[in-house]
């Protein structure tokens, strides 16, 4: 056991350093401010005050940033420290040159989304804004790497000392945007397209939606079966997350959640694998649809829903994840960016949600993704052997560091459709060469 001797107290200091020495770390503790306990223990001791107070101890001195309860404008400056980009720097005689819980906390809690800030196109939070992109660590799940750090310190100090080892994981997800290309969408919205298709002179396009009416070829996005055969061959259990909305508007093109083949789509995911609620882009604006779209979503698994994901990822803090919390959720998976792939919390585990306007921990547990394909593809302009690469790249990465690989897949990039042709193969060689290795 570690005794952690603080001159820093309050609902920031006591999440931080459970969730940094005992999630990640691995280490039991015991936090004291009485001086004479620290310095008559003989064990294990860290200092996180200003001044060193005894020779066998790791010293770490305290940034201001987690003896406060507000919300303001922070001075950061990044520069390397051990091979690693590193703010919120103390004193060069500590045993950390940098404060590595305020650091933490700060990312964690992404704090900077609390400040005013830029939006994209989208009216998200826009990722050019962070101080992880601006920094050029967006890229490495940061928290993870500095935690290894503090541990062989911790190890070299105190061998006797040993913490719980952390294992590696592979989570895939799946958002069920449009469960169909060409089936299920009614004569109205289905005539319209093969009209746009003829007087494009896209004969072909026409003829595909023709012959899948009438079942002499499968729908371009039907890859559940091949999926399904996929995860039992590798052993996986992933997530899917159904937009469940009950009509179609803007962002929202699915397939409606009254239409048979969509609920038996949902009913089947539901008996073997956790299924979750992907809110709506129109729930955004409205809270009383978000509530009907989780009770149609539970209606029709029988099932209590529990997990989320944001449709276009588009959340604002804190107000989206406090509507969820409402809402009974308690895994949320939006912890990423709709614009770009890398580690928007710089952080490869998942962590409870801290809500700095409120200044407490919350019973939300954030998992976050590092990859999605459509940001590969749409915003990233990445060709399937590019991708395979990056994929490849974050693998390796979150391996490294033993943490969590959350990945996001949509079912249209596995199919048929010419505009997607490569992704399947990345997929099934990424799961064949790479992860394969890990099971």
């Amino acid at each position: 056991m570690l005794l952690i001797y603080s001159s820093v107290t309050g609902n920031r200091w006591k999440y931080i350093t459970e969730f940094i020495i005992h999630k990640l770390a691995g280490y039991s503790f015991h936090v004291t401010n009485d001086l004479t306990e620290y310095r008559s223990f003989k064990g294990a001791s860290v200092n996180y005050s200003q001044q060193r107070i005894k020779e066998n101890e790791i010293h770490i001195v305290p940034h201001k940033l987690l003896e406060e309860s507000d919300v303001h404008e922070q001075q950061v400056s990044v520069i390397e420290y051990n091979g690693k980009p590193s703010f919120f720097h103390t004193s060069v005689t500590s045993d950390f040159h940098f404060d590595i819980f305020a650091a933490s906390f700060y990312l964690l809690s992404r704090y900077e989304e609390y400040l005013p800030y830029e939006r994209d196109e989208y009216g998200r939070y826009a990722h050019t804004q962070s101080l992880a992109y601006n920094e050029n660590f967006l890229n490495r799940p940061l928290i993870n790497e500095w935690v290894i750090d503090l541990k062989t310190i911790l190890v070299k100090k105190f061998p006797s000392v040993l913490p719980r080892e952390s294992v590696f994981g592979f989570m895939p997800t799946y958002d069920i945007d449009i469960a169909f290309s060409f089936l299920h969408k009614g004569w109205r919205s289905t005539s319209g397209a093969l009209l746009k298709s003829i007087s494009k002179f896209d004969f072909a396009a026409a003829a595909q939606r023709i012959n899948v009416l009438l079942k002499k070829e499968n729908d371009p996005f039907d890859v559940y079966e091949w999926l399904y055969a996929l995860h039992l061959k590798f052993g996986l259990r992933p997530n899917y997350f159904f937009l469940v909305a009950a009509k179609r508007k803007g962002y929202d093109k699915h397939i409606l959640p009254t239409v048979k083949a969509m609920k038996d789509l949902i009913t089947f995911h539901a008996m073997g694998y956790p299924i979750g609620l992907h809110p709506s882009w129109q729930s955004g604006d409205d809270e009383k649809l978000l509530f009907a779209e989780k009770k149609s979503l539970e209606e029709i698994s029988e099932k209590k829903i529990q997990l989320s994901r944001q449709h276009y990822i588009r959340f604002d803090l804190p107000r989206t994840f406090r509507k969820l919390i409402d809402l009974g959720i308690t895994k949320e998976f939006s912890m990423g960016y709709g614009s770009i792939n890398g580690f928007r919390a710089s952080i490869a585990s998942s962590f409870p949600w801290f809500d700095l306007e409120t200044n407490a921990e919350t019973g939300l547990t954030l998992y976050p993704f590092c990859f999605m394909d459509a940001n590969a593809y749409y915003e990233q302009k990445q060709t399937p052997a590019q991708t395979f690469e990056e994929i490849k790249y974050y693998h390796d990465t979150v391996k490294k560091v033993k943490g969590l690989l959350i990945t996001i897949w949509h079912n249209n990039f596995f199919g048929s459709d010419p505009a997607y042709r490569g992704w399947k193969e990345v997929y099934e060689l990424f799961l064949e060469e790479v992860v394969y290795w890990d099971i």
